[in-house]
């Protein structure tokens, strides 16, 4: 009982989370910049083409963010999760080293471990994976 409401907690946090990050490219919710803005910025450090790429990331972080939330075919929504924060880290962050705090990669990776590990484990009772 307190596993699966601890695996609810986790999914649906990180989830939403993600699917906030997912609008904010989409849609240019709660201050996002929407696809041309993202893509612009994308274009800037090198991703190309810029504006297809912010909207595949905002898919995969909206998605797998409402996949992982809802506990639906979690190992899919972890793994989108997982792509997109590796993209981040090996785009963005691994050249600032480790720490958050000089734009490093250790959030990534925690976000990484969180949905990993959730996927491993399972969603939990709590979930429309253990309905199926």
């Amino acid at each position: 009982m307190m596993i699966a409401l601890g695996l609810l907690i986790i999914r649906v946090v990180v989830g939403l989370t993600f699917m906030a990050h997912g609008a904010q490219k989409l849609f240019g919710w709660f201050g996002g910049y929407g696809p041309k803005g993202t893509g612009g910025w994308m274009e800037s450090i090198g991703v190309k083409p810029g504006v297809p790429m912010a909207i595949m990331a905002g898919l995969s972080e909206f998605g797998g963010g409402l996949l992982f939330a809802a506990g639906l075919f979690t190992p899919l929504g972890a793994a989108l999760l997982v792509i997109t924060m590796l993209v981040a880290i090996f785009t963005v962050h691994i050249k600032n080293g480790f720490w958050t705090s000089a734009n490093g990669y250790e959030f990534n990776l925690l976000l990484i471990a969180v949905a990993v590990g959730v996927a491993l484990t399972g969603a939990g009772s709590y979930s429309i994976d253990a309905l199926l």
